[in-house]
């Protein structure tokens, strides 16, 4: 099945989650990553499978996805679709919020799959301002890594298990 998984990634850890999944995908899959930050309209009406990831900063999804979803909603609702937000948000009930919040709610109502998948504070990448911000308001003082992988795997099954 040809697969698009398209999202937007401002320190790195949503475009590591992308690959990941592609590499998950790959196997009964055509799987092509595209980055709306390099392509911010890129053209899906070729692929079957649709996988839309957004990073999470201050509970607010990527505007460029957003912009994505809606200037291509009618063709998503055409299209096999996977959606997945990457964050720091620790309680269960606040990642469900998030993730509800990053998607028109049609989509998520279509998606075959949807799953919020941690995060990373990568001290490395961030300015000077948003390292202060971390460590004011998180109390964190240097990089964290809390992707769930499990997760990952998870969303890669349910989106071939419904689509093999």
């Amino acid at each position: 099945m040809k697969t698009a998984i398209i999202y937007a990634s401002k320190h790195g850890t949503t475009e590591k989650v992308a690959h990941s999944i592609a590499d998950k995908l790959k196997g009964t899959n055509e799987v092509e990553l595209f980055s709306l930050n390099a392509n911010p309209k890129p053209d899906i009406n070729a692929f079957e499978m649709v996988i839309i990831g957004s990073s999470i900063y201050a509970g607010q999804a990527s505007k460029k996805v957003k912009a994505f979803c809606k200037e291509n909603e009618s063709l998503l609702l055409q299209k096999k679709i996977g959606l997945f937000t990457c964050g720091m948000q620790p309680e269960k009930e606040n990642q469900e919020k998030e993730l509800q919040a990053a998607f028109p709610e049609v989509l998520l109502k279509h998606s075959k799959a949807t799953n919020f998948l941690g995060g990373e504070l990568l001290f490395e990448q961030m300015n000077f301002f948003e390292r202060m911000l971390v460590k004011k308001f998180m109390k964190i003082k240097s990089s964290v890594h809390q992707i769930d992988w499990d997760g990952v795997e998870d969303l890669a099954k349910r989106l071939q298990e419904k689509h093999s």
